[in-house]
């Protein structure tokens, strides 16, 4: 049988890691404006049931974090209740609905990994409003999996590897926060991985093991100015000129959202249940900066 998996979403990073590395046995079908428009939850139930899904994922959302401290509302309604939306048109079509979700759930201020069960209290309106949206998708259906992750990257969309190597163009050092740690994670690992959690989930429909929240990030951990670091070794690696990074403190790049001084994610439950594990962040890395790189040649 194949897998049909409807995506919420056309242009953000998962999406379009998705769409690139669908499996043999399945298909994806993404949904777009005007047919499906998170800003009008109305629009999702109708969209969704149209497209007839074995599973709906979504990944839609309003992403922009310090803007979303000024459009709260908006944010709300998009994450918040439209996902509530997407959960009930799950629950009424008999089908699993996977969530993305995010670090920002928490406030950062734990001394170690967070795990699914850890407290949560978001300092952002943009974390609050993902919250929410967790909350919803909770409250519609049990047959849910609410995927937390972090530090998305891809060669796709804005995303910190982009911006720094768009910025090591004119540049010769750049100041990269060193007081944030979380776990840099490769958008198309995470598509792999929901691909993974999506098939347990349709063909394992009595193990409520399955359901519920799960930690989905790469292993290892770092702060910003590692995976700068990182970034600019391979480059270098590749012929590109060196940039040095100033290691610089949270406080001096402020910003109107509030980050998560910790955003490390504990994952073990998901490799455990769903048998599924990212890798470790380095070689994702890695491999997205080279591919970048050659795109630019």
């Amino acid at each position: 049988m194949t897998l049909r998996i409807v995506v919420t979403g056309w242009a953000g990073q998962v999406v379009r890691a998705m769409l690139e590395r669908v499996p043999v046995g399945a298909e994806v079908i993404a949904l777009r404006r005007p047919d499906l428009d998170l800003a009008i939850p109305r629009t999702v139930a109708p969209a969704l049931r149209a497209a007839r899904p074995d599973v709906i994922v979504n990944t839609a959302a309003y992403t922009a974090v310090d803007q979303a401290e000024s459009e709260p509302e908006l944010a709300m309604r998009v994450n918040g209740e439209a996902a509530g939306e997407a959960a009930r048109a799950a629950s009424a079509l008999g089908v699993p609905v996977i969530q993305l979700s995010t670090d920002y759930v928490f406030d950062g201020a734990l001394d170690r990994p967070y795990r699914e069960n850890d407290p949560t209290g978001p300092i952002s309106a943009y974390g609050a409003s993902k919250l929410a949206g967790e909350q919803a998708v909770a409250a519609a259906t049990d047959n849910h999996a609410i995927l937390r992750t972090a530090w998305i990257y891809s060669p796709f969309g804005k995303n910190f590897v982009k911006t720094m190597l768009r910025l090591a163009e004119t540049r010769d050092e750049v100041g990269v926060v060193a007081d944030q740690r979380g776990c840099p994670t490769s958008a198309l690992d995470i598509a792999d991985a929901i691909f993974a959690v999506a098939r347990n989930l349709v063909e394992r429909p009595g193990e409520a093991s399955l359901r519920g929240i799960f930690h989905m990030a790469a292993r290892g951990e770092a702060v910003w100015a590692d995976v700068a670091e990182a970034i600019f070794a391979e480059q270098v690696r590749l012929g590109g000129k060196s940039v040095a990074v100033k290691r610089i403190a949270t406080a001096d790049y402020p910003t109107p959202a509030r980050r998560p001084a910790n955003s490390r994610l504990d994952s073990t439950k998901l490799a455990v249940t769903h048998g599924v594990g990212l890798p470790e962040w380095q070689g994702s890395l890695r491999a997205c900066v080279e591919r970048l790189l050659k795109d630019q040649d």
